[in-house]
């Protein structure tokens, strides 16, 4: 007790630092801090001095020079006498559309192929086995170069729709056309316009603002449609009857307000060389959208089948012995606990489209790696100051995407009580 106390009560000395294992840990982090910090100075000087030596500097005022070049696809008004960010803008989102149509896609090839590749249909199973392996093992961008070629060269031209006998015709009730140009889909048009609003850089129309706050509120209303249901068997043993409420919910007022706004379809329509109207999507588009979900698809399928062996298969036994059939099995009992499991490495899927989009530049989709990354670098000569805003430009991305994820990810977690 004595020794205790006077090991407590002694002062403070320098060589605790090193020997004391109460110092030690803190010792050794500062020192590596102070280590990374010289390190990183080292660079930056290091940079700066060898930019000094060929008469260039860190400068960003580029962003609001004439960009002066043109970009195909665009959702914001953009002409080539716009400033370099309006196009870095344009970039980003035309990647952003990209990434996000291309993590639902996949989500769902990926799931369906995960559960049938479990299947007890010995064909069925094997089918998806070789979509797995033929779709992994072959590199990105050879997929995105197959479909694009595919989408190019086997296409009819739009001339090809022409005269008495067309070649090639249209499908879909004459709704739609595929030509090696791209794709001519049916858009949706109002009769009724409730105005504009002007955000700068883009013009929306009141009737999309007010369509999208109504899917928003029909969502949110189903979801208390479910709480309450659930609430009511947990307390009374019967689930009442949801089925015809959530379709009102949903698609009543979405239907109402289409009507009242006077929602009606534009077709494309063959005139001259080319269609016009309805809505246009390029086959650079296509091609990137469809590369990414099959490719990524193969392996969320191995995620959701990994996820689907981890659950013990006494659960699937149990759901049996209580009469569940094997489809109500797997939605009911098996995926929600698989989901935990795979939601993890889900998200690193998700991430590696955002990332994977910057390929684009290989079959001419204007997207953030061939906008900022690409002519405006090559027109300004500011091949650092670009290369820092796109990593930059992915770094947010990636981040917003794995906290929202982690998100969800920790509400779906088991809680310990």
């Amino acid at each position: 007790m004595a020794m205790m106390s006077e090991t407590q009560g002694s002062s403070f000395r320098l060589s605790m630092l090193i020997y004391d294992t109460r110092y030690r840990s803190i010792t050794i982090q500062i020192i590596f801090l102070f280590l990374m910090m010289a390190g990183a100075a080292w660079l930056i000087d290091n940079t700066l001095a060898n930019l000094a030596e060929k008469g260039k500097d860190i400068d960003f005022s580029f962003l609001w020079a004439r960009a002066g070049y043109d970009i195909n696809q665009r959702l914001v008004d953009y002409t080539n006498d716009s400033p370099h960010w309006v196009a870095w803008v344009v970039g980003l989102l035309n990647t952003l559309v990209l990434a996000a149509v291309a993590c639902i896609t996949a989500t769902v090839v990926g799931v369906m192929a995960g559960v049938l590749r479990l299947s007890n249909n010995w064909i069925i199973s094997k089918l998806m086995a070789a979509y797995v392996e033929m779709f992994r093992n072959i590199p990105l961008l050879l997929w995105i170069l197959v479909i694009y070629a595919v989408l190019t060269e086997i296409t009819p031209s739009p001339n090809q729709f022409r005269g008495d006998n067309p070649s090639a015709s249209m499908f879909m009730f004459d709704s739609m056309a595929i030509t090696n140009r791209g794709s001519y889909l049916p858009s949706i048009l109002f009769s009724r316009s409730l105005g504009d609003v002007n955000l700068g850089l883009l013009t929306v129309g009141v009737n999309s603002l007010v369509l999208i706050a109504i899917i928003i509120a029909s969502v949110f209303g189903y979801r208390a449609l479910q709480h309450s249901a659930a609430a009511t068997q947990e307390s009374t043993g019967d689930r009442p009857v949801t089925w015809w409420k959530s379709l009102l919910i949903l698609f009543g007022p979405l239907i109402l307000a289409m009507i009242a706004m006077g929602a009606h379809l534009e077709l494309p329509v063959l005139k001259g060389f080319n269609f016009s109207g309805g809505l246009f999507v390029r086959n650079s588009f296509i091609a990137m959208w469809l590369a990414l979900t099959l490719y990524t698809g193969a392996f969320i399928a191995e995620i959701v089948r990994a996820g689907i062996l981890a659950i013990s298969k006494g659960q699937s036994e149990a759901a049996f012995a209580l009469g569940l059939r094997p489809g109500r099995t797997m939605s009911l009992v098996i995926l929600p606990q698989a989901l935990r499991v795979i939601m993890p490495p889900l998200i690193s899927q998700y991430l590696n489209i955002t990332k994977n989009t910057s390929l684009a530049l290989a079959v001419g989709y204007m997207d953030l790696r061939a906008t900022l990354g690409g002519i405006t670098l090559n027109q300004t000569g500011r091949e650092l100051e670009c290369m820092m805003l796109m990593m930059l430009t992915y770094l947010v991305i990636s981040l917003i995407i794995s906290g929202s994820m982690n998100v969800y990810n920790n509400s779906i977690m088991l809680r310990e009580r």
